[in-house]
């Protein structure tokens, strides 16, 4: 399987119809000025000099704001620079992001003719109660109206959702996450909900109106929708917002984020917090008290084996009392692990006696 490289390009705001409580797309973004046809241009072969491997997807997305509610004239303009590059064989695809509400027949009909391939939808949740919290601006039967006409129509679908919404609880989060599955979607994206300076938001929480979600309630409710989703087989492609300049930790001046469970590699909190659930597991089905375990694991999962900062293997020490050795082991394939035990307990108190 090719690897793929994405040109992402940020549209912050443009087309959205109205502002939701959470969002300011110019600080999630890190970009405050409207992107030209120019330096859509300019991004997309800055990205193309800087790919090392040829042998790769390359995929140009448009992010941010809602790129269908773009006046017609400009959507035209920035798909065509990215199409140019298609029809050139140095890029092998197109992918926006918009609304469930921008979508119609003669906009897929748009899109289609310059080859994009993917279209994602900011869904954020399917109870039309948080949504009209949240003053998304529309409820879900546009998601499912939306949803079918991008998959009758061949796009591949893609589906946003966020975590800790105002109102919003685990159980509204689950429930979102099978009604979206209903809606086969390809790709999923969850990002758990930050507090962004001048946003509705912000003020809400300022007034103590709104109460962000700690850090481990968010890798908790994330690492649950992520197991949901991978036996629905969708994809989850990433979670947590990407770390920018202004999306940062919130005691830098330069941050735009006030409060919420921010961290750097929030994404592979979730990651190791899955593996973490799996070696527990596994190790609880041996029936014997352990003492010390060796887990063999593919190169590129030891990092989420032990955990960020290590915690999965002090909280294998804490919780259960396993001392743990990772080993890497390039036979086993990239997602599964062995656990052998290298000593019990029963072992361990013979030794004493001895």
């Amino acid at each position: 399987m090719k690897k793929q490289y994405i040109i992402p390009i940020f549209v912050p705001h443009l087309g959205c119809p109205n502002n939701c409580t959470f969002c300011n797309q110019k600080s999630i973004s890190g970009q405050l000025k409207e992107i030209t046809p120019e330096e859509v241009k300019e991004k997309i072969e800055y990205y193309l000099k800087n790919f090392r491997d040829e042998n790769t997807e390359r995929e140009v997305a448009f992010f941010g704001g809602s790129f269908t509610g773009i006046p017609e004239e400009m959507q035209e303009e920035l798909l065509k620079v990215a199409y140019d590059f298609v029809q050139q064989g140095k890029v092998n695809s197109i992918r926006v992001s918009t609304r469930p509400d921008y979508i119609d027949k003669s906009i897929l009909k748009r899109l289609k003719k310059y080859k994009v391939k993917t279209i994602e939808l900011g869904v954020q949740s399917s109870n039309d109660y948080i949504l009209k919290r949240a003053k998304r601006g529309h409820d879900f039967e546009d998601v499912k109206k939306a949803s079918k006409l991008i998959r009758r129509n061949g796009f591949t679908l893609g589906h946003q959702m966020m975590v800790g919404l105002p109102d919003s609880t685990l159980l509204d989060e689950l429930n979102t996450a099978k009604d979206l599955s209903k809606l086969k979607p390809k790709i999923m994206r969850i990002y758990p909900v930050l507090v962004i300076k001048n946003t509705e938001l912000a003020r809400e929480y300022e007034n103590d109106e709104y109460e962000p979600l700690e850090l481990n309630q968010a890798v908790i409710r994330c690492k649950e929708l992520c197991k949901f989703f991978k036996k629905k087989g969708i994809q989850v492609i990433r979670v947590g917002l990407q770390n920018t300049d202004t999306i940062t930790n919130p005691s830098h001046k330069s941050s735009e984020v006030i409060a919420g469970p921010y961290h750097e590699c929030f994404g592979q909190l979730v990651d190791a917090a899955i593996w973490y659930d799996n070696i527990v597991n596994t190790i609880k089905k041996f029936h014997v008290k352990v003492k010390e375990i060796e887990i063999k694991v593919n190169p590129e999962d030891v990092n989420n084996v032990v955990g960020h900062a290590k915690d999965n293997i002090k909280n294998l020490k804490e919780v259960y009392d396993v001392d743990t050795r990772v080993t890497q082991d390039f036979t086993i394939k990239p997602g599964e692990f062995k656990v052998e035990i290298l000593k019990k307990y029963t072992d361990f108190l013979d030794g004493d006696q001895n």
